[in-house]
């Protein structure tokens, strides 16, 4: 059997392959709600035979999210679309989870494909962002507003509360984002955290405020579901946050009953040299499965079966995260099986076009 296809069990839930669509924001909600953009989005996926189907970043508060266009979870009546989404997933044999975000300083833009800037806090769909601290993430943005004790309390009381909203609408795997320069991963950096309080200074409290958004979600969260936590394992430059330090924390939050890491990199400092090259964030996937034994997801640039299958095969993570190429190719998985000799099974509305 190709590793690529080989089942993983964690916890109760078992994946039937190792193929997971990665959390790509798609900028199509209004005031949070999913739609049929989402629904044949990520319906298309698991259509396509992937074993794990992720949304992309929910945000936990009108105010977390990075555009007036984000997916929510934030009221009650997001629910009902959601829980649509996750029963065509479940349908099709695939597992369907959710990534819970909030954007901090990186809130309050405009879609990618009309610019992406920050809107000003006094203009139409717009707020005034929270970060840990008075930095913004580019010099031309608004300082965003530094959170104070009862600030830090509702974040953590917004990702439970969307934690409840998230069983209700039947995800059976959360993915909490602490990467990529959004809230979480704010706090973790020692480039964007310059708090003089209990969150912030040393390592220890610039990681409390996730160890305490993890507590909060398990809290709620079922012991027998999955939970994963997404980090930037390095940020690429001098004096920020580092793969030993994503080590150190991956050890801390298997103790604290997280799943997987997974793996990327970047996002919290606007020039970093990033050298892109096809999975070239897999080492770091590679570097906490072996110092810290839990289980890693990689993503970035993993492009083909024989990349993809290579990864699981030679133990360099557990799962292998897909986003730009699932866009080219929905069907990715009924592909790679082809590729790599491996029979699966079809949806038996396209099983005429088998190879």
């Amino acid at each position: 059997m190709a590793q690529l296809f080989s089942p993983l069990k964690i916890k109760n839930i078992e994946l039937k392959n190792r193929i997971v669509v990665s959390p790509m924001c798609e900028y199509s909600s209004e005031d949070g709600f999913a739609n049929d953009w989402h629904l044949v989005h990520l319906g298309s996926k698991a259509v396509g035979g992937a074993g794990l189907i992720i949304t992309e970043a929910a945000a936990v508060s009108a105010e977390g999210r990075i555009t007036f266009a984000d997916l929510g979870i934030y009221r009650d009546e997001h629910i009902e679309k959601l829980k649509q989404i996750t029963g065509f997933i479940h349908a099709q044999g695939a597992v369907a989870g959710i990534q819970l975000a909030h954007a901090g300083r990186k809130a309050s833009h405009v879609q990618p494909w009309l610019g992406g800037k920050q809107i000003p806090s006094n203009q139409t769909n717009s707020w005034k962002a929270v970060a840990p601290s008075t930095i913004p993430f580019i010099d031309s943005e608004e300082t965003p507003l530094e959170l104070d004790k009862a600030g830090i309390e509702k974040i953590k009381a917004d990702f439970k509360a969307a934690t409840r909203r998230a069983i209700a609408a039947g995800f059976k795997v959360i993915e909490l984002h602490g990467a990529h320069g959004y809230l979480l991963h704010q706090f973790l950096s020692p480039i964007s955290n310059k708090r003089t309080d209990e969150y912030g200074g040393s390592f220890e409290n610039r990681i409390r405020l996730m160890l305490e958004v993890v507590a909060a979600v398990k809290e709620v969260w079922p012991g027998e579901n999955p939970l994963f936590v997404r980090i930037s394992a390095t940020e690429w430059t001098e004096g920020g946050w580092t793969a030993d330090d994503s080590v150190a924390l991956a050890n801390i939050l298997k103790g604290k009953g997280v799943d997987l890491i997974d793996c990327s990199s970047g996002g919290n400092v606007a020039n970093a040299k990033i050298p892109l090259k096809p999975g070239y964030q897999v080492e770091f996937a590679e570097k906490i499965k072996k110092e810290s034994g839990i289980l890693t997801g990689a993503v970035g640039l993993i492009t083909t079966p024989s990349q993809a299958n290579e990864i699981i095969q030679e133990g360099e993570a557990d799962l292998v995260f897909l986003a730009r190429e699932m866009l080219r190719d929905p069907h990715f998985a009924l592909r790679a099986a082809h590729t790599l000799d491996q029979e699966i099974k079809w949806p038996v509305q396209y099983e005429r076009a088998k190879w």
